[in-house]
């Protein structure tokens, strides 16, 4: 996981490498965040254009219209694969950090916080109201700069309703994280994860395909 801050070059070039050279520039121009944005004018203005075109051609588009929104979402710089729905209410903070793979689902109301990079893979489901959240800020500095981590989901895995998953996590292939749950630290592949803190607790056992 990496650390995205201006205080700690080498870490930013190691981002630069991994998710783009323009992961740097965009993000973290400010290390107090009482004393300005955090956020380069460039990123800003590249966040108000997103905004004013998920008003327009997206949120109120109708439910069955997911080509309509995939096509959007992919003018913004976004990966979205074949078959995959991404539904009207979902907030996204910054398309062109988000990729998605084929037939995978993003359900109502679900808030796709992506500071950093957010990968989701292929046929996975993330229900109604989940936050998947890239940006913390760094508590024992008196700047409380602004921290983001990237946030990766393996194909089959499924988040339910209304859970958090926090900045810098990884979900196996094939896990389910209950509802409600608060992820702070990454879930192993194939398991059934619940609760606050969310935790494994029993093997997803899959029936033979018919």
């Amino acid at each position: 996981m990496f650390r995205v801050t201006l205080r700690d070059q080498k870490v930013g070039a190691r981002i630069a490498r991994n998710f783009g050279g323009d992961a740097v520039s965009e993000i973290l121009v400010n290390v107090d965040t009482h004393r300005g944005p955090s956020f380069s004018l460039s990123n800003r203005l590249r966040r108000v254009l997103w905004g004013v075109a998920w008003v327009a051609l997206f949120r109120w588009t109708p439910r069955p219209a997911h080509r309509w929104r995939a096509f959007v979402l992919r003018l913004f710089g976004a990966e979205v694969g074949r078959g995959s729905h991404v539904y009207p209410s979902v907030k996204i903070w910054a398309p062109w950090n988000v990729r998605i793979g084929e037939e995978s689902g993003i359900g109502d109301g679900v808030n796709l916080y992506s500071m950093a990079p957010i990968t989701v893979g292929d046929r996975v489901t993330i229900s109604q109201g989940a936050h998947l959240c890239c940006g913390t800020h760094d508590i024992s500095d008196w700047g409380a700069p602004l921290l983001a981590f990237p946030i990766s989901i393996g194909n089959h895995a499924w988040i339910f309703a209304e859970a958090f998953l926090a900045p810098g996590v990884e979900i196996g292939e094939g896990a389910v994280v209950g509802a409600r749950s608060v992820v702070t630290k990454s879930m192993p592949a194939w398991m059934v994860c619940v609760g606050n803190p969310c935790r494994p607790i029993k093997p997803r056992i899959m029936k033979e395909r018919r």
